[in-house]
Protein backbone atom coordinates (compact mmCIF):
# COMPACT_ATOMS: atom_id res chain seq x y z
CA UNK A 1 0.00 0.00 0.00
CA UNK A 2 2.90 2.47 1.04
CA UNK A 3 4.59 1.39 -2.36
CA UNK A 4 1.60 1.95 -4.55
CA UNK A 5 0.63 5.63 -2.42
CA UNK A 6 4.23 7.08 -3.35
CA UNK A 7 4.35 5.47 -6.90
CA UNK A 8 7.46 3.91 -5.90
CA UNK A 9 8.91 1.17 -8.52
CA UNK A 10 10.51 -1.14 -5.60
CA UNK A 11 9.41 -2.07 -2.33
CA UNK A 12 12.84 -2.18 -0.81
CA UNK A 13 13.83 1.25 1.27
CA UNK A 14 10.29 2.34 1.29
CA UNK A 15 9.97 2.75 5.16
CA UNK A 16 13.30 5.29 4.75
CA UNK A 17 11.77 7.03 2.31
CA UNK A 18 8.12 7.20 4.51
CA UNK A 19 10.38 8.89 6.93
CA UNK A 20 12.23 11.23 4.34
CA UNK A 21 8.69 12.38 3.43
CA UNK A 22 7.03 13.21 6.55
CA UNK A 23 10.37 15.09 7.55
CA UNK A 24 10.67 17.02 4.53
CA UNK A 25 6.75 18.08 4.43
CA UNK A 26 7.05 19.24 7.98
CA UNK A 27 10.23 21.62 7.23
CA UNK A 28 8.44 22.60 3.48
CA UNK A 29 4.81 23.14 5.65
CA UNK A 30 6.78 25.35 8.82
CA UNK A 31 9.04 27.26 6.52
CA UNK A 32 6.32 28.29 3.81
CA UNK A 33 4.16 29.56 7.37
CA UNK A 34 7.07 31.48 8.69
CA UNK A 35 7.76 33.10 5.32
CA UNK A 36 3.79 34.35 4.79
CA UNK A 37 3.57 35.73 8.48
CA UNK A 38 4.65 39.05 7.56
CA UNK A 39 1.94 39.21 5.09
CA UNK A 40 -0.78 37.83 7.13
CA UNK A 41 -0.16 39.29 10.49
CA UNK A 42 0.27 42.88 8.95
CA UNK A 43 -2.61 42.23 7.70
CA UNK A 44 -4.94 40.50 10.23
CA UNK A 45 -2.53 40.71 13.11
CA UNK A 46 -2.77 38.00 15.67
CA UNK A 47 -5.18 35.84 13.22
CA UNK A 48 -2.41 35.60 10.74
CA UNK A 49 -0.49 33.51 12.68
CA UNK A 50 -3.34 30.67 12.11
CA UNK A 51 -4.02 32.20 8.43
CA UNK A 52 -0.43 31.19 7.70
CA UNK A 53 -0.15 27.85 8.86
CA UNK A 54 -3.44 26.99 7.42
CA UNK A 55 -2.49 28.35 4.13
CA UNK A 56 1.18 26.96 3.76
CA UNK A 57 -0.48 23.49 4.72
CA UNK A 58 -3.34 23.54 2.47
CA UNK A 59 -0.93 24.90 -0.59
CA UNK A 60 2.23 21.92 -0.09
CA UNK A 61 -0.89 19.50 0.26
CA UNK A 62 -2.39 21.02 -2.83
CA UNK A 63 -5.78 20.81 -1.20
CA UNK A 64 -7.29 24.06 -2.42
CA UNK A 65 -8.68 24.64 1.27
CA UNK A 66 -8.46 28.57 1.97
CA UNK A 67 -10.31 30.41 4.65
CA UNK A 68 -10.58 33.75 2.99
CA UNK A 69 -14.06 34.03 2.37
CA UNK A 70 -15.57 35.18 5.61
CA UNK A 71 -13.41 37.88 5.27
CA UNK A 72 -12.74 39.30 1.85
CA UNK A 73 -16.35 37.87 0.23
CA UNK A 74 -17.63 34.54 -0.58
CA UNK A 75 -15.05 32.88 -3.41
CA UNK A 76 -12.86 35.43 -2.96
CA UNK A 77 -10.05 32.93 -1.84
CA UNK A 78 -6.47 34.69 -2.34
CA UNK A 79 -7.75 37.58 -4.05
CA UNK A 80 -6.92 40.28 -2.09
CA UNK A 81 -2.87 39.21 -1.99
CA UNK A 82 -2.66 38.97 -5.82
CA UNK A 83 0.00 41.39 -6.40
CA UNK A 84 1.85 40.33 -3.07
CA UNK A 85 4.97 38.47 -3.53
CA UNK A 86 5.20 37.93 0.31
CA UNK A 87 2.38 35.86 -0.76
CA UNK A 88 2.66 34.74 -4.22
CA UNK A 89 5.64 33.00 -4.24
CA UNK A 90 5.83 31.43 -1.17
CA UNK A 91 2.42 29.82 -1.87
CA UNK A 92 3.46 28.57 -5.67
CA UNK A 93 6.67 27.24 -4.31
CA UNK A 94 4.51 25.04 -2.02
CA UNK A 95 2.42 24.13 -4.66
CA UNK A 96 5.30 23.50 -7.06
CA UNK A 97 6.85 21.15 -4.51
CA UNK A 98 4.12 19.53 -3.25
CA UNK A 99 2.98 18.71 -6.94
CA UNK A 100 6.28 17.41 -8.20
CA UNK A 101 6.37 13.88 -6.21
CA UNK A 102 8.02 12.18 -3.31
CA UNK A 103 10.12 10.17 -5.42
CA UNK A 104 11.47 13.44 -7.53
CA UNK A 105 12.32 15.28 -3.76
CA UNK A 106 14.48 11.93 -3.48
CA UNK A 107 16.39 12.10 -6.52
CA UNK A 108 16.93 15.93 -5.86
CA UNK A 109 17.91 15.46 -2.15
CA UNK A 110 20.42 12.29 -3.87
CA UNK A 111 21.92 13.58 -6.92
CA UNK A 112 21.31 17.57 -5.64
CA UNK A 113 22.27 19.43 -9.48
CA UNK A 114 23.31 16.52 -11.23
CA UNK A 115 20.58 16.06 -13.50
CA UNK A 116 22.09 13.09 -15.71
CA UNK A 117 21.89 11.48 -12.74
CA UNK A 118 18.15 11.89 -11.63
CA UNK A 119 15.77 8.98 -12.83
CA UNK A 120 14.06 9.29 -16.47
CA UNK A 121 10.62 9.99 -13.92
CA UNK A 122 12.13 12.70 -12.42
CA UNK A 123 13.52 13.98 -15.70
CA UNK A 124 10.57 13.58 -16.88
CA UNK A 125 8.74 15.53 -14.16
CA UNK A 126 10.88 18.64 -13.87
CA UNK A 127 10.87 19.14 -17.80
CA UNK A 128 6.89 18.82 -17.98
CA UNK A 129 6.34 20.47 -14.87
CA UNK A 130 8.60 23.51 -15.71
CA UNK A 131 6.74 23.97 -19.64
CA UNK A 132 3.63 23.36 -18.11
CA UNK A 133 4.03 26.54 -16.02
CA UNK A 134 5.96 28.21 -18.58
CA UNK A 135 3.69 28.39 -21.20
CA UNK A 136 0.57 28.82 -19.26
CA UNK A 137 2.19 31.78 -17.74
CA UNK A 138 3.24 33.42 -20.53
CA UNK A 139 0.06 33.13 -22.31
CA UNK A 140 -2.04 34.84 -18.92
CA UNK A 141 0.50 37.38 -19.06
CA UNK A 142 0.53 38.07 -22.37
CA UNK A 143 -3.67 37.44 -23.04
CA UNK A 144 -5.64 37.94 -19.41
CA UNK A 145 -3.80 40.52 -17.76
CA UNK A 146 -2.02 42.20 -20.18
CA UNK A 147 -3.54 45.50 -18.97
CA UNK A 148 -2.31 45.35 -15.40
CA UNK A 149 0.81 47.08 -14.03
CA UNK A 150 4.23 44.99 -14.84
CA UNK A 151 4.59 43.84 -11.15
CA UNK A 152 0.75 42.54 -10.96
CA UNK A 153 1.32 40.70 -14.78
CA UNK A 154 3.72 38.84 -13.38
CA UNK A 155 2.01 37.91 -10.14
CA UNK A 156 -1.29 37.14 -11.22
CA UNK A 157 0.33 35.54 -14.47
CA UNK A 158 2.40 33.02 -12.74
CA UNK A 159 -0.36 32.22 -9.45
CA UNK A 160 -2.70 31.47 -11.99
CA UNK A 161 -0.95 29.08 -14.20
CA UNK A 162 0.63 27.35 -11.00
CA UNK A 163 -2.28 27.21 -9.21
CA UNK A 164 -4.70 24.72 -11.71
CA UNK A 165 -2.27 21.69 -11.21
CA UNK A 166 -3.93 21.32 -8.52
CA UNK A 167 -3.97 23.53 -5.86
CA UNK A 168 -6.92 25.79 -5.99
CA UNK A 169 -6.58 28.97 -4.72
CA UNK A 170 -7.06 31.60 -7.13
CA UNK A 171 -5.58 35.26 -6.68
CA UNK A 172 -7.37 36.64 -9.49
CA UNK A 173 -11.45 36.73 -10.01
CA UNK A 174 -11.58 33.55 -12.60
CA UNK A 175 -15.20 34.77 -13.79
CA UNK A 176 -13.17 37.42 -15.54
CA UNK A 177 -11.41 34.75 -17.53
CA UNK A 178 -12.13 34.97 -21.84
CA UNK A 179 -12.84 32.16 -22.90
CA UNK A 180 -9.33 30.93 -24.09
CA UNK A 181 -8.44 31.82 -20.67
CA UNK A 182 -11.02 29.45 -18.78
CA UNK A 183 -10.04 26.54 -21.42
CA UNK A 184 -6.23 26.87 -20.38
CA UNK A 185 -7.22 26.44 -16.70
CA UNK A 186 -9.48 23.56 -17.85
CA UNK A 187 -6.53 21.83 -19.44
CA UNK A 188 -4.30 22.30 -16.89
CA UNK A 189 -6.98 20.89 -13.92
CA UNK A 190 -7.22 17.42 -16.25
CA UNK A 191 -3.52 17.65 -16.15
CA UNK A 192 -2.74 18.29 -12.92
CA UNK A 193 0.38 17.29 -10.99
CA UNK A 194 3.01 14.38 -10.72
CA UNK A 195 2.47 10.56 -9.94
CA UNK A 196 3.66 10.12 -5.79
CA UNK A 197 2.89 13.73 -5.03
CA UNK A 198 -0.36 15.35 -3.13
CA UNK A 199 -1.57 16.64 -6.17
CA UNK A 200 -4.32 15.18 -8.47
CA UNK A 201 -5.29 15.05 -12.23
CA UNK A 202 -4.53 12.44 -14.86
CA UNK A 203 -0.59 13.37 -14.27
CA UNK A 204 2.74 15.12 -15.84
CA UNK A 205 4.20 12.07 -16.49
CA UNK A 206 0.87 10.94 -18.46
CA UNK A 207 0.80 13.82 -21.13
CA UNK A 208 4.47 13.48 -21.45
CA UNK A 209 4.45 9.36 -22.74
CA UNK A 210 1.27 10.81 -25.27
CA UNK A 211 3.14 13.17 -26.81
CA UNK A 212 6.56 11.00 -26.81
CA UNK A 213 4.31 8.52 -28.32
CA UNK A 214 2.74 10.90 -30.93
CA UNK A 215 6.26 12.31 -32.14
CA UNK A 216 7.41 8.65 -32.19
CA UNK A 217 4.75 7.70 -35.00
CA UNK A 218 5.27 11.05 -36.80
CA UNK A 219 9.17 9.95 -36.71
CA UNK A 220 8.12 6.56 -37.48
CA UNK A 221 9.58 5.10 -34.48
CA UNK A 222 8.83 1.67 -33.16
CA UNK A 223 8.95 2.88 -29.50
CA UNK A 224 8.86 6.37 -27.91
CA UNK A 225 12.11 7.63 -26.13
CA UNK A 226 12.73 9.88 -23.55
CA UNK A 227 15.83 11.08 -22.58
CA UNK A 228 17.68 8.16 -24.08
CA UNK A 229 15.30 5.51 -22.43
CA UNK A 230 12.65 3.52 -23.99
CA UNK A 231 9.39 3.64 -22.87
CA UNK A 232 7.39 0.29 -22.41
CA UNK A 233 4.19 0.13 -24.57
CA UNK A 234 1.90 -0.85 -21.33
CA UNK A 235 3.04 2.67 -20.78
CA UNK A 236 1.64 4.23 -23.25
CA UNK A 237 -1.22 2.01 -23.33
CA UNK A 238 -1.96 3.05 -19.69
CA UNK A 239 -1.51 7.04 -20.59
CA UNK A 240 -3.72 6.87 -23.58
CA UNK A 241 -6.11 5.08 -21.32
CA UNK A 242 -6.19 7.43 -18.72
CA UNK A 243 -6.80 10.09 -20.93
CA UNK A 244 -9.55 9.14 -22.70
CA UNK A 245 -11.38 8.18 -18.92
CA UNK A 246 -10.58 11.83 -18.05
CA UNK A 247 -11.93 13.27 -20.88
CA UNK A 248 -14.72 11.03 -21.35
CA UNK A 249 -15.79 11.23 -17.52
CA UNK A 250 -15.77 15.25 -17.23
CA UNK A 251 -17.61 15.91 -20.68
CA UNK A 252 -19.98 13.38 -19.41
CA UNK A 253 -20.32 14.55 -16.58
CA UNK A 254 -20.41 18.20 -17.34
CA UNK A 255 -23.23 17.22 -20.11
CA UNK A 256 -25.37 16.42 -17.08
CA UNK A 257 -24.95 19.05 -15.49
CA UNK A 258 -25.80 21.18 -17.98
CA UNK A 259 -29.01 19.63 -18.38
CA UNK A 260 -29.91 19.14 -15.08
CA UNK A 261 -29.30 22.54 -14.00
CA UNK A 262 -29.93 24.62 -17.72
CA UNK A 263 -26.18 25.62 -16.82
CA UNK A 264 -23.71 27.07 -20.15
CA UNK A 265 -22.04 23.96 -20.94
CA UNK A 266 -18.56 25.71 -20.99
CA UNK A 267 -19.10 26.75 -17.45
CA UNK A 268 -20.39 23.06 -16.21
CA UNK A 269 -17.15 21.48 -18.14
CA UNK A 270 -14.85 24.06 -15.78
CA UNK A 271 -16.78 22.84 -12.32
CA UNK A 272 -16.48 18.77 -13.57
CA UNK A 273 -12.33 19.29 -14.56
CA UNK A 274 -11.65 21.17 -11.17
CA UNK A 275 -13.73 18.04 -9.76
CA UNK A 276 -12.17 15.25 -11.52
CA UNK A 277 -8.70 17.51 -11.04
CA UNK A 278 -9.80 17.50 -7.15
CA UNK A 279 -8.43 21.21 -7.47
CA UNK A 280 -11.47 23.19 -5.50
CA UNK A 281 -11.40 26.07 -8.08
CA UNK A 282 -15.22 27.23 -9.07
CA UNK A 283 -16.95 30.00 -11.63
CA UNK A 284 -19.32 30.48 -8.47
CA UNK A 285 -22.13 28.12 -9.52
CA UNK A 286 -21.60 25.15 -7.13
CA UNK A 287 -23.48 26.28 -4.05
CA UNK A 288 -26.60 26.48 -6.27
CA UNK A 289 -26.20 23.58 -8.25
CA UNK A 290 -29.16 20.44 -7.71
CA UNK A 291 -28.65 17.94 -5.24
CA UNK A 292 -27.89 15.35 -8.53
CA UNK A 293 -25.39 17.97 -9.98
CA UNK A 294 -23.75 18.12 -6.58
CA UNK A 295 -23.22 13.96 -6.40
CA UNK A 296 -21.79 13.92 -10.09
CA UNK A 297 -19.60 16.25 -8.41
CA UNK A 298 -18.92 14.17 -5.56
CA UNK A 299 -18.21 10.97 -7.50
CA UNK A 300 -15.71 12.83 -10.02
CA UNK A 301 -14.10 13.84 -7.27
CA UNK A 302 -13.82 10.71 -5.56
CA UNK A 303 -12.61 9.21 -8.71
CA UNK A 304 -9.97 11.59 -9.23
CA UNK A 305 -8.48 11.23 -5.31
CA UNK A 306 -8.38 7.30 -5.79
CA UNK A 307 -6.80 7.67 -9.13
CA UNK A 308 -8.47 6.31 -12.60
CA UNK A 309 -6.10 3.28 -13.06
CA UNK A 310 -6.78 2.29 -9.23
CA UNK A 311 -10.54 2.28 -10.00
CA UNK A 312 -10.30 0.66 -13.60
CA UNK A 313 -8.08 -2.56 -12.23
CA UNK A 314 -10.91 -2.78 -9.69
CA UNK A 315 -13.42 -2.46 -11.75
CA UNK A 316 -12.33 -5.04 -14.44
CA UNK A 317 -11.67 -8.93 -13.42
CA UNK A 318 -8.97 -9.84 -14.48
CA UNK A 319 -7.58 -13.33 -15.33
CA UNK A 320 -4.27 -13.21 -16.06
CA UNK A 321 -1.92 -12.08 -19.08
CA UNK A 322 -3.06 -13.56 -22.31
CA UNK A 323 -1.45 -17.13 -23.45
CA UNK A 324 -2.29 -16.55 -27.25
CA UNK A 325 -3.09 -13.86 -29.43
CA UNK A 326 -5.88 -13.46 -31.98
CA UNK A 327 -5.50 -13.20 -35.86
CA UNK A 328 -4.49 -9.02 -36.69
CA UNK A 329 -7.28 -6.99 -37.91
CA UNK A 330 -6.25 -3.99 -39.93
CA UNK A 331 -7.82 -0.89 -39.13
CA UNK A 332 -7.13 2.83 -40.94
CA UNK A 333 -7.01 5.86 -38.41
CA UNK A 334 -6.73 9.30 -39.81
Amino acid sequence: MLQDSISAHQIGGIVRMTSFIFKAALIFEVSGALVLLPSFCTQYGAAGIWMSFFHSISAFCNAGFDIMGARTGQFSSLTSFGSNPGVVIPLSLLIIIGGIGFLTWDDIYTHKHHFKRYRTQTKVVLVTSGLLILIPAVMLFFGEYADHPMGDRICLSLFQAITPRTAGFNTADLTALTSTGRMLIIVLMIIGGSPGSTAGGMKTTTLAVLCSSSVSVIRRKKSPEMFGRRIEDSTVKSAAALLIMYLFLALTGAAAISIIDSLPLGTCIFETASAIGTVGLTLGITPALSFASHIILILLMFFGRVGGLTLMYAAVNSKGGDVSQRPVGRISVG
